[in-house]
């Protein structure tokens, strides 16, 4: 029988405002109407992590995320004050990787300044292209001039550890336009760049009416395999299916969620996952989404969205889901540990990947072949038991 062992523990933290909310976006995200409830926020905060402490009780944060939303809509003093209650109840790790997302939008000179003194040390900003006409057709409120003197804002002043998100197989974009986007972030030397294909994500407004002039899927897989080789000539290594980083600059907190780890979420609509050794549970926990009703319900029993195990029979699709989006794959050894599963659980699906060509295996170690690389979905889904 296999044991249960809490891994390392991550801190996501959701400010749920934005400026407008973009139309592909399907995170719980409000569009800003008057002044923001800041100090009401913290407060809320506090109660809901306070509600969330007894669940990892002596156990060491190693990495934070400010996630939204645009939590840098929060002045540096209230991410600060935010950053000093956490850490007054639990134990931070020292030199803990913090990252705070950023619109280009929002960015004021002297902010990051501020946000550094904070103890960010890591912004990741959603620039998502530097051509003005595709910024437009997401709905973004920055341009291609804001986008670039946020993170030279941001490196001015002495923040190095930076990520750029943008987007590919966008409306109007071809490859040349895509390429074009890579180049102009590598000219801007981030420690690491998120590369995504825009999707239509239920319940958004893309999604509702499609915009016109998508690529078709094989010239968005050249867009795709063209700018993984640039990204690579410039000394980006991809370690996951969409983020790419300069040696040891990986983002921290994602590879955590990536190799099952555990996290608290606070916040409206934050998602959390802790393992629970005494019980040998693996549970989900979410909070409520709406801004209003977090604000008067966090920390009390009715604040939470939800709080359920992930049954025995479903751990290792959970597991996969995130294990096999990375390049190194993974060991049976973690998975073990990690679910608390014997590693004969899985020996079926893993053979059968093997035979399919989309996995590979050293000794107890498991990682995606190219092929599975490029059928991710279909390998993972190999796990998923109905």
């Amino acid at each position: 029988m296999s044991l249960l062992v809490p891994p390392p523990l991550s801190l996501y933290i959701h400010i749920p405002w934005c400026v407008k909310k973009c139309p592909y976006c399907d995170f719980n995200s409000h569009g800003q109407s008057g002044e923001l409830p800041v100090r009401e926020y913290l407060a809320a905060l506090v109660r809901d992590l306070e509600q969330d402490l007894p669940l990892v009780w002596g156990r060491t944060v190693h990495s934070v995320f400010f996630g939204g939303g645009t939590p840098s809509l929060f002045p540096p003093e209230a991410i600060g004050d935010i950053l000093a209650a956490c850490s007054a109840r639990l134990r931070f790790a020292p030199a803990a990787e913090v990252t705070m997302e950023c619109n280009p939008g929002t960015a004021e000179f002297g902010r990051f300044e501020g946000y550094r003194a904070a103890g960010v040390n890591r912004v990741s900003f959603g620039i998502q292209s530097f051509d003005d006409g595709c910024l437009q057709r997401l709905g973004r409120i920055h341009d291609s001039n804001e986008a670039e003197r946020a993170v030279k804002l941001a490196q001015d002043a002495g923040l190095d550890n930076l990520n750029l998100d943008l987007m590919y197989a966008l409306p109007g974009q071809d490859l040349a336009m895509a390429l074009h986007d890579v180049e102009r972030a590598i000219a801007l030397q981030p420690a690491h760049l998120s590369h995504y294909q825009l999707t239509m994500e239920p319940n958004t407004a893309f999604a509702a009416r499609p915009p016109e002039g998508l690529p078709d899927e094989d010239t968005a897989w050249d867009i795709q395999e063209r700018c993984i080789e640039a990204m690579a000539a410039a000394g980006y290594a991809q370690y996951e299916v969409s983020a790419y980083a300069r040696p040891g600059r990986q983002c921290a907190h994602n590879l955590n969620y990536w190799r099952f780890g555990d996290y608290l979420g606070i916040g409206a609509g934050a998602h959390g996952k802790i393992s629970l050794g005494a019980t040998g549970e693996v549970r989900r926990r979410w909070k409520l989404k709406n801004p209003r009703d977090y604000l008067a319900q966090a920390g009390a029993p009715r604040g939470l969205g939800g709080d359920d195990p992930i049954a025995p029979r479903n751990l290792p699709f959970d597991y996969m889901l995130n294990a096999l989006r990375l390049v190194e794959g993974f060991d049976l050894a973690d998975f073990e540990s990690r679910t608390g599963l014997p590693r004969e659980a899985i020996a079926g699906e893993l053979a059968s990947a093997r035979e399919r060509g989309w996995l590979e295996a050293e000794g107890t170690h498991w990682r995606p072949t190219e092929l599975g690389r490029r059928f991710t979905n279909d390998v993972i889904g190999l796990f998923l038991r109905d």
